[in-house]
């Protein structure tokens, strides 16, 4: 959420970053915040000056009817009883503008920094970087739904009978290949300084509006109503708000935690051939790194957090490139946005596979997630993400492109944690 100070001292500014972002009616939305905040300033100040009026009366009428003019401390008496009828409206009148003001803030997306391109949507991204390697398939390849039948290593059509579509059922070396790519990231951000965190997969709407999934999501979660809980789109949400209404001590940051955990999505609209097989999934497995750190190193760690991401992708051997996401396409919490994807050679397509994204202090104002500089001042802190990695395009595209003749390849990095070389 974009706090009040940036929203006043920049407004310019933040108005051609909610536009960069295609948020429609931008400057009217901060006109608005604006008169909101002006209504709660000044009903403040009035209900100020008439509590100060009621103390200064207050403590007169007793030095009144000490003197003996009954008459002047019943006339004080009134003008109290007065006041304090004023103030309740008052104070109702700024609640209001502050709950109006608040809710008015949550519909509002982060500022995107200066470097992040303009453009619409995916087509306007920038390619930062490729790597991997080239892969030359048999003339006869096969895309991985079909290898999944072939090998016997993925059933979607159990997965709809059991609960829908979107919801495959791992067997065999199907499982163990996902088991193992689960322990390998999880290994990897071990070694890296990430501190391992198992959190629960359902959250209250507080964690959703935390991290920003609520309320621009809310239709994208599948909601527990009943109990007005939330399946988890991604370990960002239970991570981040481990820190929600906390003050950490500067000398603990930078904080990394990673988390494995199953995620759930709607993906409500999708459909078609992009959504074939791995493409895309209503629940899926995903290994995510949260970092919450000062705001003159978040760079620094955003930096971190690519190269990791990008040397996870190296040793899988698989082809990919880094996308500097455009403002058009970038989410709604994030201030810079950088995707990785690898190439399906048999599909002849590029799947996205990890976003790391910077929130700047978009997510620690919501959260209000703080930290106590040397200064002992409190400040907010910057949050940021990544996945590392999801696991569905990753399974895609290890099959598609190590099939041979002999049968499916498995990368050397990942042959400790599979027992096997081959898919055969």
């Amino acid at each position: 959420m974009l706090t009040i100070k940036q929203i006043t001292e920049n407004t310019d500014a933040v108005i051609r970053g909610l536009e960069k972002k295609h948020f429609k009616n931008a400057k009217e939305t901060i006109d608005q915040v604006i008169a909101f905040n002006d209504k709660r300033r000044s009903t403040q100040s009035i209900l100020d000056n008439n509590l100060s009026e009621v103390n200064s009366i207050s403590k007169s009428i007793g030095q009144l009817m000490k003197e003996g003019k009954k008459e002047e401390a019943e006339t004080a008496k009134s003008r109290v009883a007065e006041l304090k009828e004023v103030n309740k409206s008052l104070q109702t009148e700024m609640d209001q503008a502050a709950e109006d003001m608040q809710n008015l803030l949550y519909t509002i997306p982060n500022v995107p920094y200066d470097e992040v391109p303009e453009g619409v949507g995916a087509e306007d991204n920038v390619v930062e970087k490729m790597g991997g390697m080239e892969t030359e398939l048999p003339k006869d390849a096969l895309p991985h739904w079909e290898l999944t039948k072939k090998y016997d290593l993925i059933d979607f059509d159990l997965g709809v009978k059991i609960t829908g579509a979107g919801f495959p059922v791992y067997k065999g070396k199907g499982a163990q290949l996902q088991r193992a790519l689960i322990n390998f990231f999880l290994d990897e951000a071990r070694k890296a300084g990430y501190l391992e965190i198992m959190p629960p997969t359902v959250v209250n709407a507080a964690s959703g509006y935390g991290t920003g999934q609520l309320p621009d999501k809310e239709g994208q979660m599948y909601h527990c109503e009943v109990d007005d809980l939330y399946l988890i789109p991604t370990a960002e949400v239970p991570v981040t708000n481990i820190y929600r209404d906390v003050i950490l001590e500067e000398k603990q940051l930078p904080i990394k935690n990673c988390a494995y955990t199953q995620c759930f999505r709607r993906e409500a609209g999708s459909y078609g051939k992009d959504v074939r097989g791995l493409n895309r999934l209503h629940e899926f497995s995903k290994v995510e790194l949260v970092r919450i750190d000062k705001p003159e190193h978040s760079r620094q760690s955003h930096k971190e957090m690519l190269d990791h991401v990008e040397g996870l992708l190296q040793k899988l051997e698989l082809p990919y490139r880094i996308l500097r996401l455009c403002g058009g396409d970038m989410s709604f919490t994030a201030a810079l946005c950088f995707d990785f994807e690898v190439y399906s050679e048999a599909q002849k397509r590029w799947l996205e596979v990890s976003s790391v994204s910077n929130f700047d202090t978009y997510q620690a104002n919501r959260l209000k997630c703080r930290y106590r500089s040397g200064e002992k001042k409190t400040e907010l802190c910057h949050t940021l993400n990544g996945s590392a990695l999801a696991l569905p395009r990753i399974v895609a595209a290890l099959l598609e492109n190590n099939q041979t003749p002999e049968g499916i390849r498995i990368p050397k990095a990942l042959v400790p944690y599979t027992g096997f070389e081959m898919i055969d």
